[in-house]
């Protein structure tokens, strides 16, 4: 291709307005809506200053307020589906067998060329904005003030289930022994307090579909994954503004830089 023919400064802007309905349509259709967590930058946009899209580390620290600040990325492509993840996770939280922590979706797409099924796993997003919180009357849900973890007192709980309302990620369930929400708390209280370094879906996980860590460390595996251009990031629905802690990204096998750093990832 001549460089010298491309007139640079009437280059069409891409934006979600102006994807086509085809590319729009594939989107929607594995449920999800993808953000702007692209090396800093949005995916589907055209920028014209380079400091819009790269930041250094140290801007990117900043952004987050606790330290540490735990977060999640789960690498959808490598979820198999077996359960070791729940059934963990339901054995160290002491987890009833109708209530659930975490859950793993099944994603069918017809159209696809090649896999057209897929797993995808959720939980609690541990927003930095947490509409559970602003809605909870009790203050029974809360930001951990040195972590960021949304955590339940369920001492304050009084069951009213406002903040199950309030969740855009359906993550809570209504305890009936402890007659008060549940919901993931990262493993805080039965690892993360103890010592542990990861939580016990994460530490379980034989194909390292969920990388668990801190995301205010530049060394952390965690902060890699979330900022690098080789593969896209997002968060599920940023449209409503919670600013989430758990991200996604397509991968069907560990990368030699993370096989160095998880101990968990395969």
């Amino acid at each position: 291709m001549d460089l010298k023919k491309i007139d640079l400064d009437n280059l069409k802007e891409e934006s979600p307005d102006t994807v086509s309905g085809i590319e729009r349509r594939a989107f929607l259709k594995i449920g999800l809506m993808i953000t702007g967590v692209f090396a800093g930058g949005q995916i589907l946009s055209a920028v014209s200053k380079v400091d819009e899209v790269f930041a250094s580390t140290r801007s990117f620290v900043e952004e987050y307020p606790y330290k540490p600040h735990y977060c999640m990325v789960i690498r959808e492509g490598l979820c198999i589906d077996c359960q070791r993840c729940i059934d963990a996770c339901k054995k160290t939280n002491d987890v009833p067998d109708y209530g659930f922590r975490t859950r793993i979706l099944e994603k069918i797409s017809p159209d696809a060329i090649g896999r057209q099924r897929g797993f995808m796993p959720i939980l609690c997003n541990h927003c930095n904005d947490a509409p559970c919180v602003r809605a909870c009357p009790t203050h029974a849900t809360y930001k951990d003030p040195r972590n960021g973890i949304v955590r339940m007192d369920s001492k304050k709980c009084i069951g009213c289930k406002t903040c199950m309302l309030a969740c855009p990620y359906d993550a809570r369930y209504f305890n009936e022994e402890r007659h008060a929400i549940d919901k993931c708390d990262f493993c805080y209280d039965t690892r993360l307090s103890k010592g542990e370094k990861l939580t016990a879906c994460a530490a379980v996980c034989p194909t390292g579909a969920r990388i668990f860590g801190d995301i205010s460390d530049p060394g952390n595996v965690v902060y890699k994954m979330v900022h690098q251009i080789e593969r896209y990031v997002w968060v599920l629905r940023p449209d409503v503004g919670t600013k989430p802690n758990v991200f996604y990204m397509k991968a069907t096998m560990p990368s030699p830089w993370d096989l160095r750093r998880q101990p968990n990832v395969r």
